[in-house]
């Protein structure tokens, strides 16, 4: 069962569960690298919190006082008050600002060492492929985004809140147990009937709906994405119709279901209003006999009603927060679910380790493959099986098959990216392993950084690059855009073809032992693609090739055909190339100006 499907059947409720996905999420930033910071920056939240708490106590104190003298029309000691009012927000104005802004920087820093953990693990070992090509959850993009910020802002927040209750509770409770010892007993029963209410009548529904409201909003939003993405096929395509029916059909399922999460949030607001609005009247109606014989001071009835409040404020912060608090439950179940798959426990057995049989890795100079069967994720089908073979340095493999043969799976398998089947691939470090798809990938960034791709730097001189570019018949293109460290929209800048000799000069730049090609030439006219296999044959890499034509073939020592059903046979060329013999073939690449122009 995938994690999508258990949470679809249950949403985490405010239980023991809920806590220790919390705590499996927060627990290595307290415990941590940065511990030291963590725990300064909380005692000096609570310290903060402490002064305003006492505050807030004398000014209630000093706001009865008012209210009592102007009762008895005592100017002095009005007027006494109202300094003393003045002197004490003196403090608190600046305590309340220094507070909330050390409150949302502990939070921003504790978020950017979030994300860069997940970030880590994200990343390592291919985990962003493999979370993405098996399907375990959705928008893995958006709970690193989003969900982390949100987890990390509102920890901080209710974490404060819950600690700052305690704190009010304590200090205004002895206040009220000083003015009305049954006004103490009615709020306990009050807090105690509203938070049991919350949390059995509203709980697990919020919870649940908010749950699938972020992940429908995150598959809205993807949508949008794709069509941004493929912008230029769907025109092509003119396939506006079917775009916005199946971005309707997202939007659907968020407006459906926000609209079900607001008719439980109406229900729930009555309640709280209802719930809240109540302490305006139970202190007047509980002290009112005292007021009206006389035993009580106005003043200490509104000290009482400022202090109740203050008090229920403390025992009902769960029905205050309740709906946000549900909102943030439903984030931290699936940021828990994401940190399952990226970070396992040290020890712990991962998903992938539970599976039967996985192609295994070895180290080896050369390329060698024993007995490799290959599947896809996530099916039982078989695309080759039982396939052996070794290449020695300098060798090259052109592998060829009918349409839908699992030639690009093979690829995959060989390049690290599936594991899915049983056999040994032996093969040098992956650094020493290079892929060129049939459509390169082009980052946003200068020229220079789309030619050193993958490396952030590189020791190779500007003069180095463009013979470079030069040697993939682009000798004119950072002329064209403005220099290697011009910045553009490469996807829309270059053509298919330019895009894949941009992509074989990465391979020069980097030189590695082992090229794995994917339909890499599909774009370009015989002589390019000529002169290119020339360049990497001529380099002494291994070649692994996928290519449907024929004239590929003269540039690879052996033919492997994947025939189907697992079925495979292999061969050695009969008559290899001859590098020197075919240089006349590219003679007529000496015009790389109009190569440039054409694409």
């Amino acid at each position: 069962m995938t994690a999508n499907t258990s949470a679809a059947r249950r949403a985490p409720p405010l239980s023991l569960a809920a806590w220790k996905q919390f705590i499996s999420v927060a627990k290595p930033y307290w415990l941590g690298s940065e511990k030291k910071s963590a725990w300064g920056l909380l005692l000096l939240l609570i310290v903060l919190m402490l002064a305003e708490t006492q505050l807030a106590v004398m000014l209630n104190n000093q706001s009865g006082e008012m209210t009592s003298a102007l009762a008895g029309r005592d100017g002095d000691r009005f007027w006494k008050s109202v300094r003393a009012c003045l002197l004490i927000l003196a403090f608190a104005v600046p305590i309340y600002a220094f507070y909330y802004y050390m409150r949302d920087m502990f939070a921003n820093r504790w978020r950017r060492w979030l994300t860069g953990r997940f970030l880590d693990g994200y990343l390592h070992g291919r985990k962003y492929y493999e979370l993405t090509s098996e399907g375990e959850i959705d928008n893995p993009d958006q709970r690193i985004s989003e969900d982390i910020n949100t987890f990390t802002g509102r920890s901080i927040h209710f974490l404060l809140i819950f600690l700052g209750s305690i704190m009010q509770l304590v200090a205004f409770s002895a206040v009220l147990w000083s003015i009305s010892h049954l006004l103490v007993g009615v709020l306990a029963v009050y807090a105690l009937t509203g938070t049991v209410v919350a949390l059995y009548v509203f709980g697990n529904p919020l919870i649940r709906l908010n749950f699938w409201q972020l992940r429908r909003e995150a598959d809205f939003r993807f949508g949008l994405m794709r069509l941004r993405e493929n912008a230029e096929s769907i025109a092509f395509y003119r396939g506006e119709a079917q775009e916005r029916a199946y971005i309707d059909s997202r939007f659907d399922k968020v407006f459906h279901n926000f609209s079900r999460l607001i008719k439980k949030q109406r229900t729930l607001n009555l309640f709280q209003r209802t719930f809240s609005q109540l302490t305006l009247v139970l202190p007047g109606v509980i002290l009112a006999d005292g007021v009206l014989s006389g035993a009580l001071e106005v003043g200490r009835a509104i000290q009482a009603a400022g202090a109740f409040t203050a008090v229920l404020g403390a025992v009902g912060v769960i029905v205050d927060n309740f709906e946000s608090l549900s909102r943030f439950v439903a984030g931290t179940e699936r940021l828990q679910t994401l940190s399952r798959l990226v970070l396992p426990p040290a020890g712990d057995e991962t998903v992938a380790d539970k599976r039967t049989t996985r192609i295994r890795k070895r180290a080896g100079k050369q390329i060698a493959v024993e007995s490799l069967t290959v599947c896809p994720p996530q099916s039982e089908r078989v695309l080759v099986k039982d396939l052996s073979f070794i290449l020695e340095p300098g060798d090259a493999l052109l592998i060829t098959g009918d349409s839908g043969c699992g030639k690009s799976s093979l690829l995959r398998a060989i390049a690290g990216l599936w594991d899915t089947g049983s056999g040994v691939i032996r093969h040098p470090p992956l650094e020493d392993l290079f892929f060129l798809p049939q459509q390169p990938y082009l980052q946003h960034g200068t020229l220079r950084s789309q030619l050193i791709y993958p490396s952030v730097q590189t020791a190779l001189s500007d003069e180095r690059l463009q013979e470079i570019l030069e040697q993939v018949h682009l000798p004119f293109l950072a002329q064209r855009v403005g220099g290697l460290d011009a910045v553009q929209d490469w996807e829309k800048l270059l053509s298919v073809g330019e895009q894949q000799r941009l992509a074989f000069g990465r391979v020069l730049v980097h030189e590695p032992s082992i090229v794995i090609l994917d339909e890499a030439t599909s774009a370009l006219d015989s002589g390019n693609e000529a002169s290119l296999y020339r360049c990497l044959r001529e380099s002494g890499a291994t070649l692994i090739s996928i290519a449907h034509r024929a004239a590929v073939r003269r540039h690879h020592t052996h033919v492997l055909r994947l025939n189907g059903d697992g079925a495979w046979d292999i061969r050695r060329v009969a008559v290899p190339l001859d590098v020197e013999s075919r240089r006349a073939e590219v003679t007529h690449l000496q015009c790389p100006q109009e190569l440039d122009e054409c694409g």
